[in-house]
């Protein structure tokens, strides 16, 4: 993971950036498994937020799964998960995690859905690791130690315009707040090349870190969502960002290669996208 030695890494980022990956990888491999050992049968599903917003028996496993490896091994570092896990901590290390990120695809057997692992330091987001459970593929990162898809190093999209950019986004689960979404993509759509929806933040962010996306947009993330795949494309050399000045949040997180960042942010400012919570 390298590049730091211990005795310059007093975050201990090269340990939790280690961990992190074991975590992310197992985890996907007890979602394959449980996936398995269905057979064919019905995935029982319960909804959350909205009828839209889906929870099944295997999110909630892997979480436990995550949460248990971690307290063994980690027993003063706090963990915040998407599916109810929250512990403060003692330590100053808190596991923010997703134990799948893209359910509804997990549901309907789209292969784009990833367990999403980052550690954070006093807040700082310091590793992190995007595993895509389908098809293996692993994303990581460590704060000022770059990023890689596996041992690749990651160095973000293509140079382009935003008019020829091909730009990710993703939907609320409310109606209304859909609705609003929709409005805004519908201006931006004129303005770029093209628009993609995968469905799973974190490998929406790992996918511009890869140049598989030139930038990405979306509001009413949690956390859990952007926090590992943030860093990842950050540490690939895209600019992570919110709007009007803002750190990435969960009123907007921003991702996009340098070349069209600017035209990216400032026309998502114009058409209100962080206004639509």
């Amino acid at each position: 993971m390298g590049g730091v030695t211990p005795d310059r890494d007093p975050a201990g980022s090269i340990e939790l950036a280690r961990f992190a990956v074991e975590l992310a990888t197992g985890a996907a491999a007890e979602v394959r498994r449980a996936l398995a050992a269905l057979s064919g049968g019905d995935m029982r599903t319960d909804a959350k937020s909205t009828a839209t917003d889906l929870v099944t028996a295997t999110d909630r496993a892997s979480e436990q799964w995550l949460v248990e490896r971690i307290l063994t091994a980690r027993p003063g570092d706090g963990v915040l998960g998407e599916e109810g896990a929250d512990r403060a901590g003692s330590s100053g290390v808190r596991w923010v995690l997703d134990p799948i990120d893209g359910t509804v695809n997990f549901v309907l057997g789209l292969p784009a859905y990833a367990v999403s692992v980052a550690a954070e330091v006093d807040g700082i987001v310091v590793a992190g690791a995007v595993c895509n459970v389908a098809s293996g593929e692993l994303f990581r990162a460590r704060l000022g130690g770059g990023a890689y898809l596996y041992d690749q190093p990651l160095t973000g999209p293509r140079s382009v315009p935003l008019s020829r950019a091909v730009i990710g986004t993703g939907f609320g689960y409310d109606a209304s707040r859909r609705a609003r979404q929709i409005a805004v993509v519908a201006e931006l759509l004129p303005q770029v090349a093209d628009i993609r929806r995968i469905g799973a933040a974190s490998l929406d962010l790992c996918s511009v870190a890869a140049g598989r996306l030139d930038g990405y947009f979306e509001a009413g993330l949690n956390p859990w969502d952007y926090a590992a795949g943030a860093l990842v494309a950050a540490e690939a050399g895209c600019v992570v960002t919110g709007l009007r000045g803002r750190e990435p949040s969960t009123v907007m997180t921003v991702a996009a290669g340098t070349s069209c960042a600017t035209e990216l942010t400032t026309l998502l400012e114009v058409l209100g996208a962080d206004d639509v919570l």
